[in-house]
């Protein structure tokens, strides 16, 4: 099984900001929660807040604009074309992708790309509540464990190297910089 990580690896961008700016345009009302989200980030780079938190900050635009089944398909029909190249040419039948986005908003793109139910933060569509953590660094790879116990993971792939977990966990690791897939720097590696 190859595993990836889903923003600036499949998708080219950030498709949760992707899905605010799509959700603000349809519902200009949900700028209402802005204030909200930009306190929590103030808190968060004060390191008076965690992560996980700050998120839902961002989130809470869905209780103005929530991200209904028929509203993610709009939203997918429109940014598929994201989608980048080096996955589609790698692109395998047991793919996984762990992700720190919602699950909700990757299932969409996941089915239309064949891949398995993805592994992603908890958020509820309604309201941007989580019911648990944010799924970055070591909380990827303790759901992936949790959701797949023994699972192998042949090669892992991801823009980001919080993503260190995931990649231990990996017989290869590949680190995505746009277009190109480079190794992994392994720590402690000559």
């Amino acid at each position: 099984m190859n595993v990836y990580d889903f923003d600036g690896t499949i998708y080219a961008g950030d498709s949760s900001v992707d899905l605010a700016l799509f959700c603000l345009r349809r519902r200009p009302a949900a700028a209402a929660f802005l204030p909200r989200f930009a306190g929590l980030a103030a808190l968060y780079r004060l390191g008076l807040v965690d992560k996980t938190r700050m998120k839902e900050g961002f989130f809470s635009f869905l209780r103005a604009a929530p991200a209904t089944p028929g509203l993610l398909e709009e939203f997918w029909d429109a940014h598929e074309g994201r989608v980048k190249g080096l996955y589609l040419a790698r692109r395998r039948a047991d793919d996984l992708v762990v992700s720190a986005s919602p699950e909700f908003l990757l299932l969409p793109i996941c089915r239309r790309l064949g891949i398995q139910d993805p592994i992603g933060s908890r958020v509820d569509p309604a309201t941007g509540r989580f019911s648990g953590e944010n799924c970055r660094g070591e909380e990827k790879a303790a759901r992936l464990a949790e959701g797949l116990p023994g699972a192998v993971v042949d090669e892992f792939y991801s823009d980001s190297l919080s993503d260190e977990p995931l990649a231990r966990m990996a017989l290869s690791a590949y680190l995505v910089r746009g277009e190109d897939v480079l190794p992994w720097p392994r720590r402690g590696a000559d």
